[in-house]
């Protein structure tokens, strides 16, 4: 049966492309952080990493109108004061130097800061990562403000990155900035990683903390990158047992999976208590990634986001890996939708730039799974859950925390604006306050 009547373009055009979620007891303020000019750097002809795929995903929030949910900053690039409070001083002197013109001037210090096929210098390859880090330190102060409940940096999540040298496409590691800005306000931070990849510069950095819990599920088998991540990394010191490792074999499948993460997150939740969340999406451990070997589908991996926002504690949610860019943009729109409690049509937008990129299906959600065999059994992956419960404790609850441990402020403040973050200096979210800030002049993207 043909139909006998259809909508005209305009029509299309501005018609909603969201149906709104009615209902949900939380209904969190979203912030949306992307910098246009994060998507103009090129790490290679060869190389997987694909900077371009931030500007599908803006494409596609865009085409969706998902705009129309959250509030949109055009972030400024984090100064070199601000990357300095983790990385060292000749690292971040040696990236802003080189040059792909220069790189025989350096030739001592390529090796030296782990120059190479992973991690090649390319043009504006500080400024790249300046921008990056930027946007997600930018994200922070609008979480402790109270600006914002969730906000958004998806070309930020890039975890890899050490003190010392560039790792695994990663540079800056924006996450461990981030966090190091929350803890001057939050007693406890979670920092949640489901890329493919071991979240190893995150929890190296926080190896030895308390406040500071990271949990990663990634492959692991000894060999594939970053060849960390195991159980028995679980921290040092007073950092014991505050890291958890979720070490997976290929293939894994969107039920397993989500059956795991569940029964994982939930009790680590409950004893850690964490005051806010750092969420990091690589979408690198979909099914059919370039570089991927799990068979994730778009669905399963945004039901972990939602999972943990569902617990309505405040969360940074940053970006990661992710190598057919095509795929990596649909995710993160539609974990956008999730922030912003909205159901999109898995149809894409008709007037949606680069709409053929997406072809021959040109849908949000194509399948993606059953491409590889799932090599996690369910024995396997009880043992592993039965052995992070057992971690989980020894931890005897959520550590209590003396605030003057708090690191210093990454930018000098007014009188005011310290008294008004001081009130934010609560052990518990129960008592922070609801007013929103305004946002600052010029920020703010029409």
């Amino acid at each position: 049966m043909t139909e006998t009547f259809s909508n005209d373009f305009k029509t299309e055009v501005l018609q909603p492309k969201y149906e709104q979620n009615f209902g949900a007891s939380y209904q969190p303020h979203v912030s949306y952080h992307y910098n246009p000019a994060v998507s103009q750097y090129h790490y290679g002809v060869r190389h997987p990493m694909k900077p371009f795929r931030l500007m599908l995903t803006d494409h596609l929030v865009i085409a969706y109108k998902l705009y129309e949910k959250m509030d949109l900053y055009t972030p400024r690039a984090a100064t070199k004061e601000e990357i300095l409070e983790f990385h060292s001083e000749d690292y971040i002197d040696f990236l802003q130097r080189v040059t792909p013109e220069t790189l025989n001037k350096f030739s001592s210090e390529l090796k030296r800061f782990n120059i190479g096929d992973d991690c090649p210098v390319f043009d504006g390859v500080y400024d790249y990562s300046s921008i990056y880090a930027g946007a997600s330190l930018d994200a922070t102060e609008k979480l402790l403000s109270g600006a914002s409940d969730i906000a958004i940096n998806w070309s930020g999540g890039l975890h890899h990155a050490k003190k010392y040298e560039p790792s695994g496409f990663c540079y800056v590691n924006d996450i461990v900035l981030s966090i190091l800005n929350l803890l001057r306000y939050h007693p406890r931070v979670l920092y949640i990683d489901i890329d493919l990849h071991h979240g190893d510069g995150v929890q190296e950095a926080f190896n030895t903390t308390d406040r500071v819990m990271t949990v990663s599920f990634h492959k692991y088998n000894g060999l594939f990158f970053p060849g960390t991540g195991y159980l028995d990394e679980n921290g040092i010191g007073k950092g014991k047992n505050y890291a958890i490792n979720v070490p997976l074999n290929d293939g894994i499948d969107d039920d397993s999976y989500i059956r795991l993460f569940k029964s994982v997150m939930d009790p680590v939740i409950t004893t850690f208590k964490p005051t806010v969340i750092v969420q990091q999406c690589g979408a690198d451990s979909l099914g059919g990634d370039r570089l991927g070997c799990f068979n994730l589908n778009i669905r399963a991996h945004g039901e972990c986001v939602k999972f943990i926002k569902s617990f309505g504690i405040p969360m940074l949610v940053v970006g990661g890996g992710g190598y057919t860019p095509r795929n990596v943009s649909r995710l993160w729109c539609y974990e956008t939708s999730i922030m912003t409690d909205v159901t999109l049509e898995s149809k894409l937008p008709m007037e949606l730039p680069f709409r053929n990129f997406f072809n021959p299906d040109c849908s949000l959600h194509p399948n993606l799974g059953d491409k590889l065999d799932n090599k996690n059994s369910r024995k396997y992956l009880d043992n592993v859950r039965i052995k992070i419960l057992e971690q989980l404790r020894n931890l005897n609850g959520a550590p209590s925390v003396q605030m003057n441990e708090i690191p210093p402020d990454f930018k000098k403040l007014t009188a005011e604006e310290a008294a008004e973050l001081d009130a934010l200096n609560n052990e518990e979210r129960d008592s922070m306050v609801d007013a929103k800030d305004e946002a600052r002049p010029g920020e703010l993207v029409e």
